[in-house]
């Protein structure tokens, strides 16, 4: 891997990761597209460490709020707002881990075609459509209650298949449930803290029983940092842009992508 599809595949996962446009479809289709050899699972962990590292720092003064909260309920203080916003984010990820370990195999070896994408990519950009424009968008994230956080976190475990966004499929799930678009961010961005370190746990273990025989440190860092600074700028900017404008860019981009991989892979 040279400097060049260092920097892609680095600044292409950090700007997916938090887009309701699939980072995972997009990390496949690029080597596919450009002919490029797989960047191997060292890079893959690299830039999920990258985008996890962009979020908590992007919502640190929350996640402060919700720990010290949490750790008040736990000693019979009351479950306050961030307090059950943070038992959200913990039992909303329970669904997408328990998926990732009885499916994982089956997914990464049956449903990592670009046929599947182009479905998936399709078929949820309408979904994603439709929850924008009936859902009410009258409450934001602290008014949770444990009916969203089960379909929600059901929802989550949808984007095990390449094509579906985590963000977009839990976006899709928090609009249709009232949040307003902001809320439906904030929380799918909260949400995938503990399921991207999960993921990279996973991805991480699996390096250490079959560790690669090379590592480019250099370019690896330089992952990380590149996919750090654009999943930080792209959760900031995505966030002002939902105060004025609504997910249809976002659908219409799925759309085109996905009759775009019909046509070229069918």
């Amino acid at each position: 891997m040279d400097l060049f599809q260092t920097l892609v595949l680095a600044l292409v996962q950090g700007l997916t990761e938090f887009l309701p446009i699939s980072s995972a479809a997009h990390l496949i289709l690029v080597p596919e597209l450009t002919d490029w050899e797989d960047q191997g699972l060292t890079f893959d962990v690299a830039t999920h460490i990258g985008s996890l590292v962009a979020v908590i720092i992007y919502f640190r003064h929350e996640l402060r709020r919700m720990t010290v909260e949490w750790v008040g309920s736990l000693r019979g203080r009351g479950l306050t707002p961030d307090a059950k916003l943070a038992w959200a984010v913990g039992f909303g990820t329970i669904p997408a881990g328990l998926a990732g370990l009885l499916f994982h195999d089956i997914i990464s070896t049956h449903l990592r075609s670009a046929q599947v994408i182009a479905m998936a990519t399709i078929g949820f950009a309408v979904l994603l459509l439709f929850a924008d424009v009936t859902g009410k968008r009258t409450r934001d994230e602290h008014t949770i209650t444990w009916k969203d956080v089960v379909v929600i976190g059901v929802a989550q475990a949808l984007a095990l298949i390449p094509g579906t966004s985590r963000s977009g499929i839990t976006i899709t799930a928090a609009l249709l449930m009232g949040f307003t678009r902001q809320a439906a961010a904030r929380y799918s961005f909260l949400l995938s803290i503990p399921i991207i370190a999960l993921a990279g746990g996973y991805e991480t273990m699996s390096l250490v029983r079959e560790p690669e025989e090379s590592v480019q440190w250099g370019l690896i860092l330089l992952g990380v940092l590149v996919s750090g600074v654009s999943a930080y700028l792209c959760i900031h900017y995505f966030l002002k842009l939902l105060a004025r404008f609504s997910m249809l860019p976002f659908v219409i981009y799925r759309l085109l992508l996905g009759a775009f991989l019909l046509f070229f892979f069918w």
